[in-house]
C-alpha cells in the first residue's frame, strides 16, 4: 500500500513538469520577475516614489507678523518677521549686514520733549572681521515715516573750533549711541580719555564716561620740578575731580599752578598729552541725528535700521 501511494505522488510530480515545460518552461517572462506589492494610493500630496511636500521649500521660510494676512514678505530665499502688537509690518529685504549690526531692542527716552535725550544703541559684532562705515545709512520710525541718516563725525574731535567731517567707522565689538537731536559740541564724535570734560558745561544723554586721568597724576606728570615745594597746589588740585574743568583757578595759588590748572585739566589739554597713548581712544561713538524734535514715538513704534543700499539691517518693535 504504502509503495502504491509514493508512485502516485511521483506520477503527480511529473504530470506537473510535462505541463510546465509545455507553457515554456525557465524562458517564460515569469521566472524573471520577483515577488511584487501592487502600488499604494497617494498620500499626502506624495507617491511611493516622493516624500510629501511641505508648505514652503527647504531653505525658505515666508513668515508674517501676528495678525498679518499677507503670509509674510518674501525677499530671495527667505523672509524675516518681527515680533510686534502692530499688523501686518514685516522685516523686509535683509541687509549683507543682518545679524553683524544690531541696535538695542528699545529706545531711551522715547518721545521725549527734549530729542537730545531719546536715543537708540547700535552695536558690532566682534566677530564681524572688518570695521564697518555706517554714514548714510538710516533709522526709520516704520510707524509715523519718520527718517533720519547717520551723517559723518570727528574721530577725535578739538574744543573751540571747527572739527572736520569724515565718515563713521565702527570697528568689530564697537557701539554707536544714535541721539535724535543735536550735539551739544556741534558734531557727533568718538568717545576717548578725555571726552569726560566736554561734561563739565553741557549736558549729555546718557552721561559721558568720567575716566579722564586723575588731576593729582597729571600733576605729578606735568607740574615740573617745583612740584615738590609747592604744597598748595598739591593739595588744590587733590580736591579735583576726574575730568573737571577748571577756568578760573584761585588767586592764592601760584602762577605756576594756576598755569598747570588752566592749560592741562582740559579736554584739550588732556588730548595734547595723552592722544598717543594705547588707551587713549574709546570703543562708542556719540552720533547726533540733528533733529529738533522727538523721531520716535512712546508706544506703538516700529524702528528700522537700513543700510546705504535701503536693505534692512534690523528692526524691533515696541
Amino acid at each position: 500500500m504504502e509503495m502504491h501511494d509514493a508512485w502516485f505522488f511521483i506520477g503527480v510530480f511529473v504530470f506537473i513538469f510535462l505541463i510546465w515545460v509545455a507553457t515554456g518552461g525557465p524562458l517564460h517572462p515569469l521566472s524573471f520577475t520577483g515577488p511584487s506589492l501592487a502600488q499604494p494610493d497617494v498620500l499626502g500630496g506624495g507617491t511611493y516614489l516622493q516624500f510629501p511636500r511641505a508648505f514652503f521649500n527647504v531653505g525658505e521660510s515666508h513668515v508674517a507678523l501676528p495678525g498679518s494676512s499677507s503670509g509674510g514678505s518674501s525677499y530671495g530665499d527667505s523672509s524675516i518677521s518681527i515680533s510686534s502688537s502692530l499688523d501686518g509690518i514685516a522685516f523686509g529685504s535683509p541687509s549683507s549686514y543682518r545679524t553683524i549690526v544690531s541696535m538695542s531692542n528699545y529706545v531711551s527716552h522715547a518721545s521725549s520733549s527734549d530729542p537730545r535725550n531719546e536715543y537708540v544703541q547700535l552695536s558690532v559684532s566682534p566677530n564681524a572681521g572688518v570695521p564697518i562705515d555706517i554714514s548714510g545709512w538710516q533709522l526709520v520710525s516704520e510707524a509715523t515715516g519718520k527718517a533720519a541718516a547717520i551723517p559723518m563725525g570727528t574721530r577725535v574731535p578739538t574744543s573751540g573750533i571747527v572739527n572736520p567731517q569724515q565718515d563713521i567707522v565702527l570697528a568689530p565689538g564697537e557701539h554707536a549711541i544714535l541721539v535724535s537731536g543735536r550735539s551739544p559740541t556741534g558734531t557727533s564724535f568718538r568717545e576717548n580719555k578725555c571726552i569726560g570734560y566736554f561734561g563739565t558745561f553741557q549736558q549729555f544723554s546718557p552721561s559721558l564716561p568720567q575716566n579722564c586721568p586723575a588731576p593729582s597724576d597729571e600733576l605729578v606728570s606735568f607740574y615740573g620740578d617745583y612740584y615738590v615745594r609747592d604744597a598748595t597746589c598739591i593739595d588744590y588740585v587733590d580736591r579735583l575731580s576726574r575730568c573737571q574743568t577748571v577756568l578760573f583757578p584761585p588767586r592764592t595759588l601760584s602762577v605756576a599752578c594756576r598755569n598747570f590748572v588752566v592749560q592741562r585739566l582740559n579736554y584739550n589739554g588732556c588730548v595734547s598729552a595723552h592722544r598717543n597713548d594705547p588707551d587713549f581712544d574709546g570703543t562708542t561713538w556719540r552720533i547726533y541725528l540733528g533733529r529738533d524734535k522727538h523721531l520716535w514715538r512712546a508706544r506703538y513704534e516700529i524702528v528700522k535700521l537700513f543700510d546705504i543700499n535701503k536693505k534692512t539691517v534690523d528692526a524691533f518693535s515696541y
